[in-house]
């Protein structure tokens, strides 16, 4: 059996489920903004058993920087040995730039 990587989430990345929740809360349809969250965890769960099943984030080209496309969202996230970090979680028409 493969050997499970951890997982972990940047701040960035909580801070963006957060403010997606609030926005469809706002929006008076806050269930929407939960399944949402619930689809990207699921998402970002595969990712402790296959780390390479996302593709390189093509503004970067850096081979450890890596995202998973979960219509309407990108699922950014960095490989470490044993390790995922999920980064960001943007829509998916976003083009990201680093800090």
């Amino acid at each position: 059996m493969a050997k499970r990587s951890s997982l972990s989430f940047a701040e960035s990345a909580i801070s963006d489920l957060e403010e997606l929740i609030a926005w469809f809360t706002e929006q008076g349809i806050p269930e929407t903004g939960r399944k949402l969250v619930e689809k990207v965890l699921v998402q970002t769960e595969r990712l402790t058993l296959y780390t390479d099943s996302g593709r390189v984030v093509p503004e970067f080209g850096m081979k450890d920087l890596r995202e998973i496309i979960s219509p309407p969202f990108r699922i950014v996230y960095r490989r470490e040995k044993g390790k995922i970090l999920i980064v960001r979680i943007w829509r998916s028409e976003r083009l990201l730039k680093l800090p």
